[in-house]
């Protein structure tokens, strides 16, 4: 019956919904739109079931595009377990993309960077915060909203240079003394974090 179903919804929504083309993320309208023709063939199709929500309808609206460039950019920056910055007003934000360092200011075209290990650094007027950034990845918005998301975070003041020399002294020995892929991309790893963490504080 399931699988009966899901044709019959497919049939009463393949006319309208293949000759309309998706728009990309950037066009998005602020306010999430409802599938109407999805819904109509649902309700025909299975009476006793409310339509599925989709993650869509769980969300916030996103602010819509200003007319004009914002005097600030607006950063979150969030881990798997915790929110490190939220909705936070700043000039600038640098990161440590894979393709080099990486300034946003406001109005920044909409991108999507993967982060490598290295500093990120918030500006606000004079005052720049540091943090350390493992690995993630920065969602630019063309609303002037950045989204980092990092799977580990840390003021560069937290660092502890002693346990970071003999970090990368470990993972260099492991890397010298690795004798399959796995091993030698495990410690390639390790050394490349902790290079990079031996040289924040001066980053």
């Amino acid at each position: 019956m399931i699988r009966q179903a899901c044709r019959s919804l497919l049939r009463s929504a393949n006319g309208s919904a293949a000759a309309r083309a998706r728009s990309f993320s950037t066009d998005a309208p602020a306010v999430p739109a409802v599938d109407s023709t999805f819904v109509e063939a649902w309700k025909k199709t299975i009476l006793n079931i409310e339509p599925p929500k989709t993650p869509s309808a769980y969300m916030q609206p996103r602010p819509p595009t200003p007319s004009s460039i914002p005097s600030k950019l607006t950063i979150n920056l969030a881990l798997p377990y915790s929110s490190v910055v939220t909705s936070k007003e700043v000039d600038m934000v640098i990161i440590p993309a894979t393709t080099g360092q990486m300034g946003v200011l406001p109005g920044h075209v909409a991108t999507i960077a993967e982060l490598k290990p290295g500093v990120m650094s918030v500006h606000e007027g004079n005052d720049v915060t540091k943090y350390f950034i493992s690995s993630g990845f920065a969602f630019i918005h063309p609303n002037s909203f950045a989204d980092i998301v990092a799977v580990e975070a840390i003021p560069i003041d937290h660092i502890d240079p002693a346990l970071v020399q003999k970090g990368l002294a470990e993972f260099t020995q492991k890397l010298s003394s690795a004798t399959t892929d796995l091993e030698k991309a495990e410690a390639q790893i390790g050394v490349d974090v902790h290079s990079a963490l031996n040289s924040a504080p001066s980053g």
